[in-house]
């Protein structure tokens, strides 16, 4: 027979020093035409021979996770091809093959090395206070009272739109107050699934704003209130208006969409947010500075960094308990940022006037182990595994990955001058950081 009817589809894949190479397949019904009259089985082909030529000198984590999904997407190429195809038994032949090289891709990324490496810096008229991932694409960077924005970005690294916090408080409900008002956007949180996201100000400016919160306060102070914007991900417009406290900081959304929190610096309290009727439905007195909020995957307790205390308070959602509090007692010093692990035994602290990032076992409720990242650990993110924690050191100006299991930490990197947020997106395997002095950082790993 001749040797270009032969379809040899040689694949090496590097595993310990070794070569494997993919089983020599002939058609006798003309192997070459096949290919040509259907597309899919090409298309499969092609990607299995990209994935070939990474594999031959991959090494890192993300590197074999990349072989890994264009092993997947030759499979799923293979598998579309129609069963009355003249292709489809060597489709058929092809699956099998490529299932083995994905399982020995999929191997080789649980046991490669895996470093943060610094692949985009974003400049402009930016002075980002946090950045986060809204799970589609969409990346939220509140520039507060300086710029008086709110920046979106998506995965190429493309500025979409900037959204102005000025707002017509009236259009809203709020007929208290006539004429145009300023924001200052500080954090956010996206609803799951991405369609909205949820953003504080800091504080209001206009015409009935005469006595602005500030860092150092107390509820005796009758500070102003703020509001929290709701911004549809599709318009990028603001669709709902609602007031909270004085200050408000972070904000988080329940896993089951159902409320929104937000915590309230100056008033000493968090306000707990219905999202189908855009209201605030409780304020609760939790104590000095409250900062960070966790909820867990049940969307059953709320976790709310208490930040002039060592102390976290716990709040529970279930409706027949009307958001009792109850609490994990000194954690450490300045509790300020809350992760917790997908699986929900853990809960991560940012122990700010430490140093310190705590792990607490919330099966007992106390802490396992502590770690120093640097000097004023602010934000942190959880990979999408739980694996790593990724925390930005204010005044150190770097970023830190964590391994979670042992807590030792495996990569610090410099950052622009004080990094003060970060998000993660679990599709890119990618960190962004935001710095205050001006600046996106986007880490791969």
């Amino acid at each position: 027979m001749n040797k270009n009817l032969i379809l040899v589809l040689a694949v090496p894949t590097v595993i310990a020093g070794v070569y494997f190479f993919g089983r020599n397949l002939q058609n006798p019904n003309n192997p070459s035409q096949v290919i040509s009259e259907s597309k899919e089985l090409k298309t499969g082909i092609d990607r299995a021979k990209i994935a070939v030529e990474l594999g031959k000198s991959a090494k890192t984590k993300n590197q074999w996770r990349t072989i890994a999904q264009t092993w997947e997407e030759a499979i799923a190429q293979m598998k579309s091809v129609p069963t009355d195809s003249a292709a489809y038994d060597l489709a058929q032949e092809k699956i099998l093959e490529y299932q083995d090289y994905l399982k020995i891709a999929t191997d080789k990324q649980k046991t490669a090395t895996s470093t943060m490496s610094l692949v985009k810096t974003i400049h402009g008229n930016i002075s980002p206070k946090s950045v986060v991932h809204s799970g589609n694409g969409l990346f939220f960077a509140q520039n507060m009272m300086y710029n008086h924005t709110i920046t979106v970005y998506d995965r190429a690294f493309n500025l979409v739109k900037t959204i102005p916090d000025r707002v017509i408080l009236s259009d809203f409900g709020h007929k208290e107050f006539q004429g145009t008002h300023l924001g200052s956007p500080v954090e956010a949180s996206f609803s799951h699934g991405g369609k909205y996201a949820w953003v504080s100000n800091y504080q209001m400016y206009g015409a009935g704003f005469n006595r602005p919160g500030k860092d150092v306060c107390h509820p005796s102070g009758n500070y102003d209130s703020s509001y929290l914007y709701r911004i549809n991900t599709d318009t990028l417009e603001k669709e709902q208006v609602i007031g909270v406290g004085s200050v408000p900081k972070f904000t988080a959304t329940s896993p089951d969409n159902r409320f929104v929190l937000v915590s309230n610096w100056c008033t000493y309290d968090v306000s707990i947010i219905d999202t189908q009727t855009n209201q605030e439905i409780k304020r609760l007195k939790l104590g000095r500075y409250p900062r960070g909020i966790a909820i867990d995957a049940k969307s059953e307790k709320a976790y709310v960094a208490i930040m002039g205390s060592t102390d976290i308070a716990v709040i529970s959602l279930k409706e027949s308990q009307n958001f009792a509090v109850n609490w994990l007692r000194n954690i450490g010093l300045s509790p300020r940022h809350l992760n917790i692990a997908p699986t929900g035994d853990y809960l991560y602290a940012s122990l700010n006037a430490e140093g310190n990032i705590a792990k607490i076992d919330l099966s007992t409720n106390k802490v396992v182990s502590k770690v120093r990242t640097g000097n004023a650990p602010r934000s942190m993110v959880l990979s999408h595994n739980g694996e790593f924690l990724y925390v930005v050191n204010y005044r150190s100006n770097t970023v830190s990955k964590v391994r979670t299991n042992d807590m030792k930490v495996m990569q610090s990197l410099k950052t622009g001058a004080n990094p003060i947020g970060i998000t993660y997106d679990s599709k890119t395997h990618q960190v962004w950081v935001a710095s205050y002095s001006g600046s996106l950082m986007v880490f791969q790993d």
